[in-house]
């Protein structure tokens, strides 16, 4: 064998050797940093890891994650169609209740509501569950809810859901994120604070604003457009449009401390409201539509009056689906009421 062929040779066994050593030495250190690290981990949580709860708690239509010290949602997520907003599920049925799932001494309840100038707010609205009863009456457990101002709820923040209910009829998808935010305010004195109030003997945190993140998606359930908004929790009238309240997600995320959608790429997708109008329901036509809610929700003759009435006070002509509510309501209470006089 040549020199040139045994030099090879032990060249290559050489660094195979040195190869193999390193290995051998980094796998050890390794080991020895793991092997540390756990007796460190044994040793300091000896009785076990603090804990906040599960990251994500699972519902038949909506995932959230809740704040066990806030006893409000962090986020909520939805993935809606056209499906889920019809069908034959019944809110009148249901009752806010405390979640069972979440302990009792980290859980909001209904007298936490009651009396405190507060609504409950829904993150994930009763009305994107419209195909499955059970999944609307999870979306009445008050790990969903926060306290919200009642002109809002019923108001800006309504128009807001029935938009992105709306957004189904024209796209395959429309995948939602609410939740509260808590911000800063500048005080007298120059400096900044994070100030909110706490309700009821659980001290439910009122958040000073809400936020939603709405994505928009095609047939091939890809991304078209994506929207941020972040909405105070006052009340807002009809002289603002949704894209007052538009905010860079960027933005959102900082405020927030939530990456909303960490295996997607944001920044080529269209801005949503570029790609659709953004634009809500106009007052009238609001108007007429909290009316026939109403009207289907009236529970005694004396009320569906009352109701009927607001068209003359409000200044509206009730179109034919009203006229026939009306007067289909009016049927069945006459006669739910002569049944109770029947019976007494």
């Amino acid at each position: 064998m040549s020199q040139f062929m045994k030099g090879i040779i032990t060249g290559t066994f050489t660094t195979l050797a040195a190869i193999g050593s390193y290995r051998i030495l980094f796998e050890n250190d390794n080991q020895e940093s793991l092997s540390s690290k756990t007796r460190a981990s044994e040793t300091i949580l000896k009785y076990g890891i603090p804990d906040r709860g599960p990251d994500i708690r699972v519902y038949d239509n909506h995932i959230l994650s809740y704040d066990q010290a806030k006893k409000t949602p962090v986020w909520v997520a939805e993935y809606i169609t056209k499906r889920n907003i019809d069908g034959p599920a019944d809110r009148r049925k249901i009752k806010f209740k405390s979640d069972p799932n979440v302990q009792t001494e980290f859980s909001a309840e209904n007298s936490d509501y009651l009396g405190s100038g507060w609504s409950r707010g829904h993150m994930a609205p009763a009305g994107d569950n419209k195909h499955s009863q059970e999944a609307m009456k999870q979306s009445f457990y008050l790990s969903n809810i926060l306290p919200q101002n009642l002109e809002n709820n019923g108001g800006f923040w309504n128009r807001l859901e029935m938009y992105c209910r709306d957004l189904t009829k024209k796209y395959k998808g429309v995948r939602i994120i609410s939740g509260p935010l808590v911000l800063p305010t500048t005080d007298e004195d120059g400096l900044h604070y994070v100030k909110y109030p706490v309700i009821g003997k659980n001290e439910v945190s009122v958040p000073t604003h809400l936020y939603k993140v709405i994505i928009i998606e095609n047939e091939k359930s890809e991304p078209l457009g994506l929207g941020a908004f972040i909405v105070p929790n006052q009340p807002i009238g009809f002289e603002h449009s949704l894209k007052d309240f538009q905010v860079d997600l960027k933005k959102l995320e900082r405020s927030s401390g939530i990456t909303f959608t960490p295996k997607l790429d944001t920044v080529k997708i269209p801005d949503l409201c570029q790609i659709d109008s953004c634009n809500l329901m106009k007052k009238d036509k609001f108007e007429l539509y909290m009316i026939g809610r109403k009207l289907q929700g009236a529970r005694s003759l004396k009320y569906l009056e009352k109701i009927w009435s607001e068209f003359e006070t409000k200044n509206l002509t009730p179109d034919s689906y009203l006229i026939n509510l009306y007067n289909s309501r009016k049927l069945e209470l006459t006669y739910e009421e002569k049944v109770v006089r029947n019976k007494g």
